[in-house]
């Protein structure tokens, strides 16, 4: 075995030393100096700054300035070490050889870090990474309530308890509140078993602002549940579009969202903007909860409590108000939206603006397109023809005692896959007076199934109307419910 050694003459750079008239001028030439200060973004540091204003030959008062960047003291990360002792002992030696001759010296003992005892690294990722994966750990309940809406919707369900006589209103705060206790229950579990487990992101933040957070937030994703399921009518659309959202928005606030919040020098407003879409506001909860459980942790000290709600850094207070706010807002919404767009007959856009008064027994005129229909009376069979007629003279008439009395109904199916269009039910007319047994026969296709869903409101007329208790089948389907029992048919 054999070494090679080699030697290296190690020679000191001399310093240069600048006067300047005041402390200002130190301070913006030590400024520009930063890369980050200056628009060209070049290093032109100076190493130290020394004020030696208030010393005398007795006194010996010195002010120093150093770069403290490097330090990475921002409260979120553990402070870098800055080598400030060896700025002392340089200006403490200089003050000394310019007292005492150059031949004085005064050494500073343990400024290094040698010898050091060990320090075991730890590194908390639940804090540092669970910004994106406790996002989809709560996500995951949005799915939920979505297909179970839509579900209802699609099978007619909803359709079948307003007719046994759940309405609008019970039918919402049931839904909610079952909704609600599942969350509820999921977001206790998850709180729990992470504190049990002992991770810093549950222990060391306030057990009150995490229960606020998680409450209000739930609540936001029940109302957009209910919001988004008027808009979807089948449930694997609505699952996989909820799926792909859930994921997206994770991905989505991981990595644009989360650097724009660090990048301090990034609009605050656009920060606030893109917080009002509900997942990036839980994204920057979840986010200041593990970056307060980091620095807590690396630190010493606590995670949040409700007085840092109030630090300039901190994004959990308007997450809050933008969540609350969001919460009822889309709540309301989505009440509307359900309302004007409910499966079967919906109500005109206005309907919030009109009292829900039960309708004269009055029946209109007959329409233009029913004396239109008189060009197909030589074709009908005599009892068709006497009918219609009947049903004509009945709506001229103010008040009658019918329990039914439908209008020249007509339901053509559009075509699909290039087939034609489907005319299932051609302009019936048919009065039944209170108490009659009435039933239907014919062939497949004849019409029957489709008629029967128009008059329990599962679909909608093509043209005409219906009367039931002198209730019109297009705007009062709430009220025909109140009389009308169904048993569902399944082919």
């Amino acid at each position: 075995m054999s070494g090679i050694s080699k030697q290296q003459e190690v020679i000191c750079a001399q310093g240069l030393r600048l006067w300047r008239n005041s402390s200002s001028e130190v301070n913006n030439e030590l400024y520009k100096g930063y890369w980050r200060s200056n628009i060209e973004r070049q290093i032109n540091e100076i190493a130290a700054g020394y004020d030696f204003l208030n010393s005398n030959g007795s006194i010996f008062n010195v002010s120093i300035w150093y770069n403290s960047t490097y330090k990475k003291d921002t409260g979120f990360n553990p402070i870098a070490l800055a080598r400030i002792p060896r700025s002392v002992n340089l200006v403490s030696n200089a003050y000394l050889q310019f007292l005492l001759g150059p031949g004085t010296k005064m050494f500073f003992e343990f400024v290094k870090e040698m010898p050091k005892p060990e320090t075991p690294i730890k590194l908390d990722l639940a804090s540092l990474l669970g910004g994106v994966f406790f996002t989809w750990v709560i996500l995951q309940l949005f799915p939920i309530p979505l297909t179970s809406l839509v579900y209802e919707k699609q099978q007619k369900l909803r359709i079948m308890m307003k007719m046994h006589g759940l309405d609008d209103g019970p039918y919402w705060m049931i839904s909610y509140g079952y909704f609600l206790a599942i969350s509820i229950v999921y977001m206790l579990c998850f709180v729990i078993f992470g504190s049990v487990i002992g991770l810093n992101f549950f222990t060391m933040n306030d057990y009150s602002i995490q229960s606020v957070f998680y409450f209000i937030y739930i609540n936001l994703q029940i109302s957009l549940a209910f919001l988004l399921a008027s808009l979807f009518s089948n449930v694997k659309t609505a699952t996989v579009l909820a799926y792909i959202g859930m994921f997206g928005t994770g991905l989505l606030a991981d990595f644009p969202f989360h650097f724009f919040v660090q990048d301090t020098s990034f609009p605050r407003g656009w920060i606030i903007v893109m917080e009002l879409y509900p997942g990036f506001a839980l994204y920057r909860g979840l986010y200041e909860f593990s970056q307060y459980a980091f620095s807590g942790d690396a630190l010493g000290t606590d995670g949040m409590r409700w007085s840092d709600l109030s630090d300039s850094t901190n994004g959990m207070k308007e997450v809050l108000i933008i969540m609350f706010v969001e919460w009822l807002l889309v709540l309301l919404f989505a009440y509307y939206i359900d309302q004007v767009l409910s499966s079967g007959c919906r109500k005109s856009p206005l309907f919030l603006k009109r009292f829900q008064k039960k309708p004269h027994s009055s029946f209109r005129k007959p329409s233009i397109q029913r004396q239109k229909s008189k060009v197909f009376v030589q074709i009908e069979k005599p009892d068709v023809t006497q009918e219609r007629e009947k049903v004509e003279e009945l709506l001229l008439e103010s008040t009658i005692n019918q329990a039914i009395v439908c209008d020249n109904m007509r339901k053509v199916y559009p075509g699909r896959d290039g087939n034609p269009e489907k005319l299932a039910v051609r302009g019936l007319s048919l009065a039944l007076p209170q108490g009659e047994c009435f039933g239907m026969l014919g062939p497949n296709g004849a019409g029957k199934t489709s008629f029967i869903n128009m008059m329990i409101g599962l679909t909608k007329p093509t043209s005409g109307t219906a009367y039931v208790q002198g209730l019109d089948l297009r705007t009062h389907m709430d009220g025909i419910y109140t009389s009308m029992g169904v048993c569902p048919q399944h082919e």
